[in-house]
């Protein structure tokens, strides 16, 4: 089943995001390969495509994983979370409809 993992980040973490994001990339390069992989990437803090200094207020993930608990359990194990990128993490079953 699909799952949409959603990471808020706490406030003035770009420094952190940067340091941490070879190794967040590598575990979203694994899924792909896995063909696990559906969507990636950051919410601009700013209305922006490169928000620079502004950073970035979060991240959204679309990933195929084989229970609820297993989406929690590699969402946990994110490089941006044991950074101190992500304030919270939220995780739910998703279900995609478009396109076909």
């Amino acid at each position: 089943m699909l799952y949409a993992i959603t990471g808020q980040d706490v406030a003035d973490s770009l420094a952190q995001r940067l340091a941490a994001r070879p190794a967040h990339l590598e575990r979203l390069q694994a899924l792909q390969a896995e063909g696990r992989l559906i969507l990636a990437g950051p919410f601009p803090a700013v209305d922006s495509n490169d928000p620079g200094a502004a950073g970035f207020s979060g991240s959204l993930i679309v990933a195929e994983f084989a229970s609820l608990q297993a989406a929690q359990s590699w969402a946990e194990a994110d490089p941006y979370v044991a950074a101190g990128v992500y304030a919270s993490v939220s995780v739910k079953p998703f279900r995609k409809v478009l396109p076909a």
